[in-house]
């Protein structure tokens, strides 16, 4: 995997940003449509077209079962084009759906019952978190983790540590009643908790203590320059040998970690956009395609494996984006799918119509500010 570690050699080349790019998305997007795909097909549902990328066809196959796989000019996204679509956000034609006959009908995607047609939207995203877990765990198993123990070696002056009563040498033990095995759990926990006060349970000389701490929200540089805001208490991690433990997992215990990491990303992601929504978090944090171009150039010139964990933080991401009840994404045609279980019968063509152009406007929106933060990110604006 040597290919992948020699992008960094490139510096800033547009091309150590494309290839990780497309690698990191094309495995996001393939593995997201392939969950629409797989349900769809063990529903009966006839799949006309299997595309990673909009626009222009570059290559493809058609199998045996008539579905035309393809890769498409514009990859930034992919879709499942069902039997009677008009679109490739599977809004239905009228015209077609009412001309069909029985066999028709019978693997048409909008002819199935409202619990097929849910479980067939649904599959995506949870595709996409079953590819995170995956990834995670395979990370995991293959090269094990180094943690440090969660040993406070140094105190910032004027720190929420020295204003909570730090001392070097303590040893945190649990944060808020969750227990804390390595220093980065405790760096997860608090850099998630900007001015939220958090009861810290330590050992100090043998004696258990619990102190409450408010980190400090700050703003920090990463080796790249990309800025960051977290909570910070101000202390550092233990250097000495005996707080370094390089651990072997096994099988059982990387898919553990994988589901608990899995699981941290999306806890993370929802607080995030509920701080957005408070006022506690800056909306200048949201990427787009650009941002992703560029972490993953970077992320790619550390390693393979940081390369990897970086497309399962993004397949976290994409799927639960599209869990979102938008219309136009997957959780938007659940919404629909809801409202027609309890009414007995779907919402009106022109409802359904109104609600797609409703949800394309909010995420051109989307992508449109996404790339603005990517721009002034870049110091291009």
């Amino acid at each position: 995997m040597d290919f992948l570690s020699g992008f960094g050699a490139w510096g800033g080349s547009m091309l150590g940003y494309v290839i990780p790019f497309l690698f990191v998305l094309t495995i996001v997007v393939f593995f997201h449509e392939l969950g629409h795909f797989w349900v769809a097909r063990r529903c009966g549902v006839k799949v006309e077209a299997f595309s990673v990328g909009f626009g222009p066809e570059i290559v493809g196959f058609n199998d045996r079962h008539g579905t035309r796989w393809k890769f498409s000019a514009i990859p930034l996204g992919g879709y499942v084009r069902f039997f009677g679509d008009d679109s490739v956000a599977s809004t239905p034609d009228s015209k077609t759906i009412e001309a069909m006959n029985a066999q028709e009908k019978k693997v048409s995607f909008f002819h199935q019952s409202v619990g097929k047609r849910a479980a067939i939207v649904a599959a995506g995203p949870i595709a996409n978190f079953i590819l995170a877990i995956v990834i995670f765990s395979t990370v995991y198993f293959v090269y094990g983790r180094q943690t440090t123990t969660p040993r406070v070696d140094t105190i910032q002056a004027g720190s929420a540590a020295e204003a909570a009563g730090f001392q070097p040498g303590d040893l945190v033990l649990s944060i808020d009643g969750k227990t804390i095995e390595n220093f980065g759990d405790m760096q997860r926990i608090v850099g998630a908790s900007p001015g939220t006060p958090l009861k810290v349970t330590i050992n100090r000389k043998g004696t258990e203590l619990t102190l409450t701490a408010t980190p400090l929200l700050r703003e920090i540089t990463d080796n790249f320059g990309n800025k960051h805001r977290m909570g910070m208490l101000g202390i550092s991690r233990s250097s000495s040998g005996d707080d370094i433990v390089t651990e072997n997992i096994g099988p059982v215990k990387a898919v553990q970690l994988g589901v608990s990491e899995t699981w941290f990303v999306i806890e993370r992601t929802l607080n995030y956009i509920g701080g957005m929504i408070t006022g506690r978090e800056s909306p200048d944090q949201l990427g787009g395609p650009i941002r992703i171009a560029q972490i993953s150039g970077q992320v790619a010139s550390i390693s393979f494996s940081a390369l990897l964990h970086l497309t399962a933080v993004l397949s976290v991401s994409i799927g639960l984006l599209n869990l979102f009840p938008v219309p136009l994404l997957d959780g938007g045609h659940l919404v629909f799918y809801a409202i027609e279980a309890v009414r007995g019968r779907p919402l009106s063509e022109r409802a359904q119509e109104f609600g797609f152009r409703v949800g394309l406007a909010l995420v051109l929106m989307l992508m449109i500010f996404a790339t603005w933060n990517d721009l002034l990110h870049l110091k291009v604006l």
